[in-house]
């Protein structure tokens, strides 16, 4: 049997979203695939130039309303815009510290009265040295218990990725230490040693932990660390032990590198789905 095929010429039409309405598009059998892929996606292809949106620019069609409906809904952003602009004010003008002079840092003005009450008492500062020493006890055996007794590693590897990092951070650029910090041979690690100022994997220890606690809906005990961590990031900046941006990078390290951690889990899991997969295939 002999089968002839005939070829027809149809439209087909394509519904483009754009941000206030719906665009068609007429595309024509003839073209080729690649050709109604371009146009469905906006980049039209003129032999001059390619232009990558289907409409207008999206700001074009900005209207008063969508300013107030931005302002009052995404305040958020909005305040960080503002804060945008307020700080490179303040940065294009400021006079920059000296090279001879010690660093500017407002914790350190923050907690100036303290600082004077443990230097002239120091067996104060050496009681909470080490009540911030159990702290950090407290820390680590709980991340290495979520490991080794429950069988759960993140916070474990969170706390491995961390330290690793600090530690090449810390080397790279070693900060000096600031001129009227007070040591004391109770406080981590134990003994007057060196260490690195730069993060403080104290505070980020104290966040992987009670990120795990939260995942584990353990409430209480996470704003327990919460509470103690606070206190830890108040003794620390009294005794100048850390800078400021120390403590607030931990804060940020912790929650990046226990999401880090739930990627790294992620990942070798669905790598081992695949493996069986293809296994038994």
């Amino acid at each position: 049997m002999k089968t002839t095929s005939t070829t027809t010429s149809a439209t087909i039409t394509a519904t483009i979203p754009t941000p206030f309405k719906r665009k068609q598009i007429n595309l024509d059998s003839g073209v080729s695939m690649e050709e109604k892929e371009k146009k469905i996606n906006g980049i039209v292809t003129d032999g001059v130039s390619n232009r990558f949106y289907a409409a207008e620019p999206f700001f074009l069609k900005w209207t008063v309303r969508d300013m107030v409906n931005l302002a009052k809904h995404h305040w958020l952003p909005c305040f960080f815009g503002f804060g945008l602009l307020f700080f490179m004010a303040v940065e294009y003008t400021l006079f920059m510290v000296p090279a001879s002079s010690p660093p500017f840092d407002l914790g350190f003005i923050a907690t100036r009265r303290l600082h004077g009450l443990l230097s002239s008492w120091p067996e104060l500062n050496t009681v909470l040295a080490a009540l911030n020493t159990v702290f950090v006890g407290m820390q680590t055996t709980y991340i290495l218990w979520t490991w080794l007794v429950e069988g759960r590693p993140r916070a474990t590897i969170s706390a491995l990725f961390m330290f690793t990092c600090r530690g090449i951070l810390g080397y790279s650029t070693q900060l000096p230490l600031p001129e009227e910090f007070l040591g004391s041979g109770a406080d981590f690690p134990v003994g007057n040693v060196s260490f690195f100022l730069f993060y403080s994997g104290h505070v980020a220890g104290s966040v992987i932990a009670s990120l795990d606690m939260r995942r584990m809906q353990r409430w209480e005990l996470a704003w327990t660390f919460d509470a103690l961590n606070v206190l830890q990031v108040i003794r620390l900046l009294g005794t100048r032990g850390h800078y400021t941006i120390d403590l607030v990078v931990g804060v940020g390290a912790g929650i990046l590198f226990d999401s880090l951690a739930g990627k790294y889990q992620e990942f070798k899991r669905r790598k081992s789905i695949s493996a069986k997969e293809a296994l038994f295939s």
